[in-house]
């Protein structure tokens, strides 16, 4: 095993694991792309970031756990499960440049629209997305592209801005419905034949900077200001979207 590669591996888990810690999503977008630079399977990339996303999510379960919002989580969750099929049919079947294409451009543009839109409009979306029947497609786009290419987060942070969640409810829906969706994509991955020896060996050595990185995202979090989260939030979805593009270029 090359030692080199274990230690780039875990830098690019360390940053991606970072992001998550402190704003409750974006690692895979983070970690794919610099994992995608070095020499090791695509399936293994995929089995690894959900495997460390599964773990930054259970750690801080405990804390988010009490801020959930049981109707949407449940009805969200349901709809995940139904989307993770679809998500190990959409790898095999469409080339991902064009699911990446897409998913890039809606993310760049509800950015935009976000940060300098009409705020009557927003307030008219905020009303709207009350209905929790709303969080249904949500769920199932947050299954098929976590299945896919772990990236079951951005639809799930989507529907949370449209709600326009304070920080505490935000990271608190969002990391409950990574432990209860990340569950269920880690299974389908193990029953895909993604987990092998390699993909362990990444992880245990890929631990202590993860832990590094819930330590330091933590102390990040404490330090922002509560009236400016979600105007970050939507800064970050915008440089999401620019990654997810430059992946297919």
């Amino acid at each position: 095993m090359d030692y080199l590669l274990i230690l780039l591996v875990a830098g690019a888990i360390f940053l991606g694991s970072l992001m998550r810690s402190t704003f409750g999503f974006g690692d895979a977008v983070v970690s794919m792309p610099l994992l995608a630079l070095l020499p090791i399977p695509f399936f293994v990339a995929v089995a690894l970031v959900g495997l460390v996303g599964f773990t930054v999510a259970v750690v801080f379960a405990y804390s988010g756990w009490q801020d959930k919002d049981n109707i949407v989580l449940t009805k969200m969750s349901i709809a995940t499960v139904v989307g993770i099929p679809f998500g190990l049919m959409l790898i095999q079947l469409v080339d991902q440049k064009w699911v990446k294409l897409i998913l890039g451009l809606l993310l760049i543009s509800y950015a935009l629209y976000s940060l300098f839109g009409p705020k009557d409009q927003h307030e008219k979306l905020e009303k709207t997305f009350q209905n929790s029947n709303y969080s249904i497609p949500f769920g199932f786009f947050s299954g098929m592209l976590g299945s896919a290419y772990n990236t079951n987060g951005t639809p799930v942070v989507l529907y949370a801005t449209l709600r326009n969640w304070g920080p505490r409810a935000f990271r608190g829906n969002v990391q409950s419905h990574f432990i209860i969706s990340s569950s269920f994509i880690l299974l389908s991955h193990f029953l895909s034949g993604f987990w092998t020896k390699e993909v362990g060996i990444y992880y245990l050595a890929s631990l202590p900077a993860v832990l590094l990185a819930v330590l330091l995202g933590n102390a990040i979090y404490r330090r922002i200001d509560t009236s400016k989260f979600r105007n970050y939030v939507f800064y970050l979805i915008f440089i999401l979207g620019l990654l997810t593009l430059y992946e297919i270029f």
